[in-house]
């Protein structure tokens, strides 16, 4: 293959994955718009009050922690910013908050990206919500046994407000959806070149003990490793794309976005929360050795419980648009429309 045709596969396999994520993309982000003009995300901050108490913190945090849930962390940072001021933070607070962002924000767009690629949406919501809670808690716990990061925090960034023009609004949504075209093609890009040159196969032997211990095989190794870098939207789109083409075994699948959903972006949004005072402690370090542990015994029951239970409570086939062959005998084929 020439290097035009090469770029065209490129473009073409970019294109399909893009077009996937913005079917789900662009309904919830006009819905999260429609409830932001309505006032409605602090509503339905209030049930989170007490959950906020349970992990040190003040209850009005909940309303962050529900704006980057619903929305995104950029929104949930500016809620952040504007209430910082009305509470003397400790730089642990503000790290316990600024992790359970990490693990649980975007959800709306990020869930129906999981569910697109199989597994079923209500536990993996579960999976996030619940993991990021008790690994608040456990970091709320351990910073204050230890004395750790009790200093108050130190905000080292001041949003500029947002234009309430419905336009800018539309322009920014836009160049959102072009910057999901070009890096997802640029990864696609470099993906190829590692290929080529060998050192997707040697990444993924030198990961293969990490993967296997967490049930993730080497069809969705790279693709898992691209998602914890880049970001669930990225990682999860090409595993989408993949769970289509029956390549990947469920399981596999099931395993691999589980992990992406507890830890992706680990660099971008890691320096985004830092710039808030959150420390690398929790961040980085706590989060990543959670999500390892959490997925690792994940998998074990998942494999104690049988696949009735597997297909039955967790994860649903999706249709495959090209059948390469038998990946995962015993396993049930979605129903085409």
């Amino acid at each position: 293959m020439n290097l035009l045709e090469e770029a065209k596969a490129v473009l073409r396999r970019s294109a399909s994955i893009s077009l996937e994520l913005y079917k789900i993309m662009v309904p919830i982000v006009i819905a999260v718009k429609i409830l932001q003009e309505l006032g409605l995300i602090s509503w339905l901050a209030l049930p989170l009050a007490p959950v906020m108490q349970l992990v040190g913190l003040p209850g009005e945090m909940g309303l962050v922690w529900a704006t980057a849930m619903i929305n995104n962390i950029y929104s949930g940072m500016i809620v952040f910013v504007s209430l910082a001021g009305q509470h003397e933070l400790s730089v642990a607070q503000v790290t316990v908050l600024c992790t359970m962002i990490l693990v649980a924000h975007s959800m709306p767009v990020e869930l129906q990206i999981v569910r697109k690629s199989g597994p079923r949406m209500g536990f993996q919501a579960l999976l996030r919500i619940g993991g990021a809670l008790v690994l608040g808690f456990l970091l709320a716990r351990i910073y204050e046994w230890g004395g750790w990061l009790q200093e108050p925090n130190v905000l080292m960034w001041r949003p500029e407000p947002e234009s309430a023009s419905l336009v800018d609004w539309a322009v920014d949504q836009i160049r959102n959806l072009a910057m999901v075209f070009v890096i997802i093609t640029a990864l696609n890009a470099f993906m190829r070149v590692l290929t080529a040159v060998g050192l997707t196969a040697l990444c993924v032997r030198l990961l293969s003990p990490v993967l296997r211990l967490l049930g993730i095989g080497p069809e969705a190794g790279t693709l898992t490793i691209v998602g914890m870098v880049m970001g669930l939207s990225y990682g999860g789109g090409m595993i989408m794309h993949e769970a289509h083409s029956g390549k990947v075994p469920p399981k596999d699948i099931f395993s691999s976005l589980s992990l992406m959903s507890l830890s992706h972006s680990v660099f971008e949004d890691t320096f985004l929360m830092a710039v808030l005072g959150g420390h690398s402690s929790g961040l980085l370090v706590g989060r990543v050795a959670f999500t390892l542990v959490v997925v690792a015994l994940l998998v074990r029951m998942v494999n104690r419980l049988g696949d009735e239970f597997f297909y039955r409570r967790l994860f649903k086939p999706v249709e495959v648009y090209a059948q390469p062959g038998p990946c995962c005998p015993g396993a049930p084929t979605a129903d085409r429309p």
